[in-house]
Order: structure tokens, then sequence, then C-alpha cells
């Protein structure tokens, strides 16, 4: 994995020097809280609704175990005990006291880390696919890809100021497991016919208030030209993008209003300017980079433990049915660790499990850990025979949930437990649906579901494509809980489409298990998954049973408005 060159190191030493003296100023009372904002944003740290709360930068979610044991440390030291592993491959502590920031971004920066450009109308933490490097199904590792772009993007002097934010996201794999059409820029990595490889790019994605999926604006980008087809879009964006409203500012906004063509034309012009100057990238840098993600030094090994385990214990094999992923090798695993524990908050991690991560991945994983969009923890490259021993690891330190891809395994953003913005609780939901689940003994037999939760608008919890998405929001001082169906954020990416009108707190659960009901009527051959089933049948007995008699009321008021 990438380190800091001695080029970052010094960069980012300054960047925490200034932003001390920002903070001692701040304290002071020399700077106003107003003045003091786009200061602290720029370094990742945010006004939260209790407390200060930093985000710090996990680049494409990978992390090595000294980086872990440093996040698990300053949880300890300067925070409460925990850290919450977030949606954009991002950790972040909720409590940490402002006057010890600085200190903290001192840590970070000890184990090559930041917390520069979490937040701002800048280009976010470029994220990507979580197995990659170690999946059976991608053409490439598309972490390089991902390294470059942040490079590349790091205080990029032109593109500090964007209308908003923007998102990017890689990925090697056939199977979307990056999210890439709800990103502002997907990028999938592709071999053309020629056998060459490149970059199919999509632009124009993203959720919040206005939930688009992206549209393929180059079907195949030569790698060479990676960068300034990047700048072209965001130079077209950076000028054309709406800055009158916050709200209309996403470049898939400008998408919608301009239409693919115009924009492709636009940007398409200002990459033949672009390109023309363009002198290529230092492949020095290029190698260097290629060379940090050099596959680990496997090792062939038998692997009988784990198979005389898989038959003699039944925990075991069900944890290893919903947690092992296919590895590119047959005689390796991919361990997805689940940080949705029945009863806990999703996404959270104290900092005994985030050592006793750092030192399983040490011993087992080639001492590489990645972050899941959904917030989950990743060991990529688990010699086959030592699972057994992850699993004995994980059971210790109470990670050892054999849910990853069931009904518990829930994204849920903070909501009103914390955020600021937020207008419905989102953690007490995602922990009431674990628990009556677990209570009636039925995620197994309900098979994959992707419940996502967000507690307002801006949709932090990726409701929207969530086979199940659920949006808290307020109604006159009362929580309010709208349910939408359908969504997907695979290769097969939806938008969810909303049930119709929401629950109370109170009657959100009942009615999840009324249409948990129905699925298990309509599913054909007692295996086919819900998303599956919601395609085939359709919306209609899923809306019938979150609001049973709906329809023989509207049919008697009908009636009688006819008489």
């Amino acid at each position: 994995m990438y380190n800091y060159s001695e080029f970052d190191e010094t960069f980012v030493r300054a960047r925490v020097a200034e932003f001390r003296g920002q903070v001692e100023r701040r304290i002071s009372g020399a700077l106003t809280e107003e003045e003091f904002k786009p200061l602290r944003l720029k370094n990742g740290l945010y006004l939260q609704l209790h407390a200060y709360m930093l985000r710090v930068a996990i680049p494409y979610g990978t992390l090595n175990s000294r980086q872990m044991r440093q996040l698990a440390m300053i949880a300890d030291r300067w925070d409460k005990g925990y850290g919450h592993f977030t949606t954009r491959q991002n950790v972040q502590f909720n409590w940490p006291g402002l006057g010890d920031v600085p200190d903290i971004l001192d840590a970070l920066a000890d184990v090559s880390m930041h917390a520069i450009q979490t937040s701002g109308n800048c280009i976010r933490n470029v994220t990507a696919d979580h197995f990659a490097g170690a999946a059976s199904d991608e053409c490439e590792d598309p972490r390089p890809t991902a390294e470059l772009l942040r490079q590349w993007s790091t205080d990029h002097p032109e593109f500090q100021y964007l209308p908003r934010k923007f998102k990017i996201a890689v990925t090697g794999s056939r199977a979307d497991r990056a999210v890439t059409r709800a990103h502002d820029i997907g990028l999938r990595l592709i071999t053309s016919e020629e056998e060459e490889t490149g970059y199919q790019v999509l632009v124009g994605g993203g959720l919040g208030r206005t939930p688009m999926i992206a549209k393929i604006i180059r079907p195949f980008l030569p790698r060479q030209h990676l960068l300034p087809y990047i700048e072209a879009i965001l130079r077209v964006y950076n000028l054309s993008g709406r800055r009158d409203n916050k709200y209309k500012a996403r470049i898939k906004i400008l998408v919608h209003e301009t239409g693919l063509d115009e924009l492709r034309s636009r940007i398409e012009a200002e990459f033949e300017r672009r390109l023309a100057d363009f002198a290529g990238v230092d492949q020095g840098v290029v190698a260097a980079i290629e060379e940090a993600f050099a596959a680990p030094a496997f090792v062939a090994r038998p692997n009988n433990r784990h198979l005389d385990r898989l038959d003699a214990d039944s925990n075991y094999r069900e944890w290893v049915r919903t947690s092992l992923a296919r590895h590119k090798r047959p005689d390796y695993g991919i361990v997805t660790v689940s940080l949705k524990r029945v009863g806990g908050t999703p996404g959270d991690a104290t900092s005994v499990q985030m050592t006793a991560l750092a030192d399983l991945a040490e011993k087992y994983s080639h001492d590489e850990l990645r972050v899941s969009h959904e917030q989950n923890i990743i060991l990529p490259h688990v010699s086959r025979a030592d699972i057994p021993a992850v699993y004995d690891g994980l059971r210790a330190a109470g990670l050892a949930s054999a849910n990853v891809g069931l009904i518990s395994d829930i994204i849920a953003c903070p909501g009103m437990d914390y955020c600021a913005l937020a207008t419905a609780r989102s953690i007490p939901v995602a922990q009431d649906i674990a628990r009556r689940f677990d209570e009636l003994g039925l995620e197994k037999e309900i098979g994959p579901m992707k419940i996502k939760i967000s507690g307002c608008i801006n949709a932090c919890g990726h409701h929207h494509v969530g086979h199940i998405g659920i949006l808290g929001l307020d109604r006159a001082g009362v929580e309010n809980y709208q349910i939408t169906l359908g969504g997907d954020a695979t290769d097969k990416a939806a938008i969810g489409r909303r049930a119709g009108p929401g629950f109370s707190a109170e009657a959100l659960l009942p009615a999840l298990e009324r249409l948990v009901d129905r699925y298990l009527v309509e599913r054909q051959d007692g295996s086919e998954s819900f998303i599956d089933c919601y395609r085939r049948v359709g919306e209609a007995p899923f809306k019938s049973a979150l609001y049973p008699g709906a329809t023989q009321r509207r049919t008697r008021f009908r009636r009688r408005k006819r008489a």
C-alpha cells in the first residue's frame, strides 16, 4: 500500500501546524465560530449536534495494522474509546476536544494519514472497491488509479472551491462494489476488444434531495488520458455548475439541465484543449504507485483445518457462508468483518476491537485491512488454512456476527443522535430492526436484503439505493419514516420508489414485518432474493402489505364521491 513520500510528509505537517495556530486563535476568541468554520472544514472538523467531529480520510478504504492501531489509540486518548466507519470509507471521531484536534492530526501524520479534503466543496476522499486487489472478478486493481487521483486532487488549486462537494469512485470488477453509479464521477476499469485497459467513465450520479444514477459519458477512455479527461469534466462543472442554490449545485443537476449530449460536447472540447498541453504523467510516479500495490507474497498451504471446522461447527459454517468471499487465489479467501452486531451501532468499532482487527490483519491478512462503503471491515488476503483462527479471534473480540448481507447488516447514518442536520433518528431504528428479526429467527430464511437508513434528505445512509430504504423526516415535530422499495447499489443500480405515506417510529417496525412476511409468501422456490422478487412481481403486493386496507378505503371514497 502507499506510504507518504518526503513531499507528503512535509505538506501534511505544514497543514497541521497552520491549523494548530487557527485552533489557538479560535480558543482565545481571536476568531469567531463563523470565521473559524471554513478553516476547520478544510481540515475535516465539523460541528455536530453535541460536539466537534473529526472525519479522517482512509483513501480508497485501505489501512495497515499500524494505522488501525493508531486509530484505536486516538479513540482511547482523545475520544470516547470508539470510532465510526462511514459509507465514504472514512472514520469519524465524534467527541474530540477542540484543543486536542491538532495533536490528533499530528498523530495521524505519524502513520501517513490526515483529514484533508474530507469536507468542503472540493474533491473528497477517492473511494474504491473494498475487495480491490483480491477480487476474483477484477480485471485490474483499481487502487493505483485511486491513488493517482488522490495525489492529483489533493490541494489542486483549480478545484478547491467547486460549486459543491465532488465524489469519485473506482472499480476494476464486473460487480460494482464501489457504487460507481451513485457518484459524481464513476470509473470502471475495463478491457477493450483490442485488449487495451482503460476506463468506462460515468458522470452525474448522486443521492440526496435529487437522487440520480450516473450516465456513461465515455464508453472507453485510454488510461493515459485519465487526468486530462477528469480535469475537463471538473473544469466544465466548475464553470457551468450552479452556485445560486446549493441544493442544485451538484454535477448531476448540470447533466440533467444541460443534457448529456451537450455536456459531453463541452467536455470533449475542453479535453482536446487540455490534451494538447498534456505532457503525460511522470512514469516514475506511476511506477512507484503500482509498486506500492504489488500483490502480497502469497503462500500455498493445505486448508484441512478450515474444511474440518466446516464439518464440525455449525456456527463457524454459518459465519463462513455470510462472511467469506472468493479470492483470486483459490487457496485464499476474503473475510468481511461485520460491524453490525445485533443491538450495536452500525459502523462503530471500539478501540479494543480496532486493535484486535489490527492484530488479525498483521498475522493473517498480509497486514492489510479495508473499510467498505457498507460500514464493515475487510481482511482481504486470508489463507483458507487460517480462516478458523481468524474466526476465533473475531469471536473473542465480539466481531463474529454471521450477518453480512442479511437484514441486520444495515447501513445507517448517525442521525439525530449526532448530526446537526438530521431530522430523525437512524441508529435506534437500525437497532430495533436488527433485534426484532433476530428475535423472530427469520434472518437466515429471509436471505440477502439491503436495508439502508438516512436521518434526513441528504441521504448519508444511502437509503435511495437500499432494497428497502428508510428516510427519517420531521413532520410537525414528530419523527416520520418514509419507505422506498427496489433500490440497488450494484451494477444494476436503481433508485428506490417511495411506497407511500410515512410511518411513525412506533408503526415502522410492524410495517416492515408485514413487508417481509409478504416477500416470504411471494418469492419463488423459497430462495428468490427480495430484490429479484420485487423486480418480478412489482411493487403492488408490497404496498398492499405496508398499507393494508388502503385500496378498499380509496374505493369506498370514490363511491361516496360518485354518489
